[in-house]
């Protein structure tokens, strides 16, 4: 049985290589990066003074988005299915659409960073969150194998 691939999966999965080519960025560019994408003043400075911290939770962002990427193609159906693919994708939307939420909350654990940043960095956990969304609720029949 051939499926079709789900265009907002793949959308999702899109963004989530982007969004994990970005933090990359930031770990090869060093501190102008940091800055650019809002991560704060004192992400900046560490990486400047080429301390592993920044690197180290970057390259964590990185390997997460990466993952949650491979789901959202394998939720499309244009790779393999991997295991728990059901269960990934709902976390995954869930943990994007709180994200893109609870800005307000957050704030104030990060007070370097920027309304601007958190303005868009939630708009596009939002975006990316309803691509995951809208795309998981398609393949629900798809998704619902025991194996799923």
């Amino acid at each position: 049985m051939h499926t079709v691939t789900n265009k907002y999966l793949l959308a999702a999965a899109i963004c989530c290589f982007a969004a994990a080519l970005a933090h990359l960025g930031c770990i090869v560019f060093g501190s102008d990066w940091y800055r650019f994408f809002g991560a704060g003043e004192q992400m900046a400075r560490m990486a400047e003074q080429e301390l592993w911290y920044p690197t180290i939770v970057t390259s964590f962002i990185v390997l997460v988005l990466l993952v949650w990427a491979i789901y959202g193609l394998s939720g499309a159906c244009a790779i393999k299915r991997l295991p728990l693919t059901k269960l990934a994708l709902i976390l995954i939307t869930s943990i994007f659409l709180l994200r893109g939420i609870s800005f307000v909350g957050l704030m104030p654990m990060f007070p370097e960073n920027s309304l601007t940043f958190w303005l868009i960095s939630s708009g596009i956990c939002l975006f990316i969150g309803g691509l995951f969304a809208v795309g998981t609720w398609q393949q629900r029949a798809v998704l619902g194998g025991r194996n799923a």
